[in-house]
């Protein structure tokens, strides 16, 4: 499996204060400010506010026009932050896009319009949007762990390492970097240090498949097989029908001479993913 953290790292919804505006009498006024604020809350996320009517309160907001042009560039990107969530990308760029306008030095809706992108399979635009968010703030660990993503969708594996060597560098505590770049680490074939990554993943994240799968591969290429059909176990019972760790599991059992085993697991992989073997003869494994 090409690592991701489900295709991105979305930089969450950012808060914003704004500021108002109202000349009308004082319970009219009162009563505004008092839906307007709900709308900040709502599209601010607070109280972990489901997607609609987070989307609903950034509208609100933004069809008022009442806030600075720093707050409305917030409204977009959180709206879009939502469309992101939804599945629904390309009016997530829409806003975005709006966001950018609005607020040309704000990196957020960079980083969240590449995660779009890079969702849609639109790998050197996300890459270009993570470059600029990059380029805006040095120091934007998210950006650094999607880049390296999108470079793995491109199967350039040096380039990924870097980047990942920066996400966590800048932000330690990134999980979903230590496991990127454990699964990069594993297809370069340094092997020690990915399952180092791995298992540092699987410290703050127990149940990512995306992990198991990623130690699995290293204990395949260790010769450590047993290991291996138990790490691909786990990530497929949290993830029954992935590709990668029904692949690797297949190939485990065929080394422990379990052909009728190895064979089910292969032939299930290659109905979900039918390139599935190239892939991992891409890895070094066959």
């Amino acid at each position: 499996m090409e690592f991701s953290p489900r295709a991105g790292i979305i930089d969450g919804v950012a808060s914003m204060l704004i500021l108002l505006s109202l000349g009308s009498p004082a319970a009219a006024q009162n009563a505004q400010k008092d839906s307007y604020f709900r709308n900040i809350e709502l599209c601010n996320g607070s109280d972990h506010t489901s997607l609609e009517p987070r989307i609903d309160g950034c509208t609100a907001l933004i069809d008022a026009g009442q806030g600075t042009t720093a707050a409305l560039a917030i409204a977009y990107n959180n709206r879009g932050v939502a469309y992101t969530a939804k599945g629904d990308y390309d009016r997530a760029i829409q806003d975005f896009d709006q966001s950018m306008k609005l607020n040309r030095i704000y990196a957020k809706p960079f980083n969240n319009r590449g995660v779009a992108y890079l969702r849609k399979g639109e790998y050197e635009l996300a890459i270009q949007d993570f470059d600029e968010a990059i380029k805006l703030k040095p120091n934007y660990g998210e950006a650094f762990a999607n880049r390296a993503g999108a470079y793995l969708k491109r199967n350039e594996y040096d380039r990924a390492a870097r980047d990942y060597d920066q996400a966590i560098r800048l932000e330690p505590a990134l999980d979903t970097a230590w496991s990127g770049r454990c699964w990069t680490r594993a297809v370069l074939g340094a092997l020690q240090p990915a399952l180092e990554d791995c298992n540092k993943a699987l410290q703050s994240r127990p149940n990512s498949a995306a992990t198991y799968d990623s130690r699995g591969l290293i204990y395949l290429k260790m010769g450590q097989i047993d290991a291996a059909i138990d790490d691909y176990s786990s990530a497929l019972r949290i993830d029954p029908k992935l590709a990668s760790a029904l692949y690797g599991r297949g190939l485990a059992k065929l080394k422990k001479g379990d052909k009728p085993g190895s064979d089910t697991d292969l032939s299930t992989a290659t109905t979900i993913q039918a390139r599935i073997g190239d892939d991992f003869t891409r890895y070094g494994v066959r």
